[in-house]
């Protein structure tokens, strides 16, 4: 029986995906195999031994100390893409209310329950409403920095809504790239996107190559009249630069996700309080990818959506199903199927996959391996963590 502890409202979708046969799920397990979580932070936790990965219901994974884990041979998902449309949605929504003053018209209508007779309201609205003119989007340039998942699903969006799409990703991926129309023009650098774009949205992890992206820097090539939507990750914006610039006119405005106290109070700002994923869609689809994940990875070693890990995946073949993880270092692998070879194993079908410092192979062999057999592949230098399944 495979031991699942739960962190955080798991959505009833994804913990379904569990069998009864096979799981047991909850959140005080003892010596679990497995962590589902959402927003939960894992750097103080303490690691059982018998944790293999851990599944995160969303994309980042700020709240997981991957670096340790890797270290440990314990594998860490994510769920890219699943809260893409509610994501999309909620930025949809930030581009039009940052282009026509909504917010605004909304809340000075609310300010007028004292007055009772609706013609007289209705003649002060047509006379007031032209305090909350806008622009309209169709035709002016959208720029967005990130071109992954949900990037290229806002750069065609924006296209069908008439605006000029402009692109910056230094590692875009071919799927990515599959995805994104062909009349999003590609720029060289983010400088360049920055002085071109009328609007600007936010698309990459946070990162240490990615904290403060947005600085006083790259904000003084923009256009006074430019705003910057920020839905990705909060330490990508320096909110200390952010707020020089609207206050010298540097850009016009900044609409986020993100909520700061130096943000409150301002004409030039819209935050709203994180709820870009917010969605029971965006829960129910992370949870359910999460899980996915999970049991395909304790069941049969199979890597797919993790940040530490390279994406491995291999149809069972023969009785015995080895894995193991190991630095990303030469001589390993050969050691190991040595190994085999003594015991006059036969491999039946093998992959092999690195990523940076970790390397990760799975091989099926035609024969049960004994305890013998483990630990003495376990031993192999370079070695981090072996699994019979």
């Amino acid at each position: 029986m495979h031991k699942i502890r739960t962190y955080n409202a798991i959505s009833s979708k994804g913990l379904d995906r569990f069998s009864t046969e096979k799981y047991e799920v909850g959140s005080d397990l003892s010596d679990p195999h497995g962590f589902i979580l959402r927003s939960q932070k894992l750097h103080d936790e303490q690691v059982p031994e018998s944790l293999l990965a851990v599944a995160r219901a969303g994309a980042g994974v700020n709240n997981v100390p991957v670096a340790d884990y890797t270290d440990q041979g314990i594998v860490v998902f994510n769920s890219p893409g699943a809260n893409a449309n509610a994501v999309k949605e909620l930025i949809v929504a930030g581009l039009l209310l940052g282009s026509r003053d909504i917010y605004g018209g909304m809340n000075y209508v609310q300010q007028l329950d004292h007055i009772d007779d609706a013609a007289e309201m209705g003649k002060l609205l047509e006379k007031e409403k032209k305090r909350f003119a806008g622009s309209e989007i169709m035709g002016k340039t959208l720029g967005v920095v990130g071109l992954g998942a949900i990037g290229s699903i806002i750069a065609n969006l924006a296209l069908d809504l008439g605006m000029d799409v402009i692109g910056y990703d230094p590692a875009i991926s071919v799927e990515a790239a599959w995805q994104l129309s062909s009349r999003v023009e590609r720029m060289e650098s983010l400088e360049a996107l920055l002085a071109k774009s009328d609007f600007v949205t936010l698309h990459v992890p946070a990162i240490p190559a990615t904290k403060h992206l947005i600085n006083s820097e790259t904000l003084a090539v923009m256009k006074p009249t430019a705003k910057i939507l920020n839905f990705a990750r909060e330490e990508i914006v320096s909110t200390e630069d952010m707020v020089k610039a609207l206050d010298n006119g540097v850009i016009a405005g900044y609409i986020g996700d993100f909520p700061a106290p130096e943000f409150l109070g301002r004409n030039d700002v819209l935050v709203m309080p994180h709820i870009g994923a917010s969605t029971a869609e965006a829960e129910e689809n992370c949870a359910v990818m999460a899980a996915n994940q999970l049991m395909d990875y304790i069941e049969n070693g199979n890597i797919h959506n993790s940040v530490n890990f390279p994406p491995t995946k291999m149809v069972r073949n023969g009785s015995c199903r080895l894995t193991f993880a190991n630095k990303n270092v030469p001589k390993v692998l050969g050691n190991v199927l040595s190994i085999l070879a003594d015991f006059d194993l036969n491999v039946v079908d093998m992959v092999n996959k690195s990523r940076n410092e970790v390397a990760y192979n799975i091989i099926d062999i035609e024969a049960e391996l004994s305890s013998q057999i483990v630990e003495k592949i376990q031993a192999v230098e370079g070695v981090i963590r072996v699994r019979v399944i």
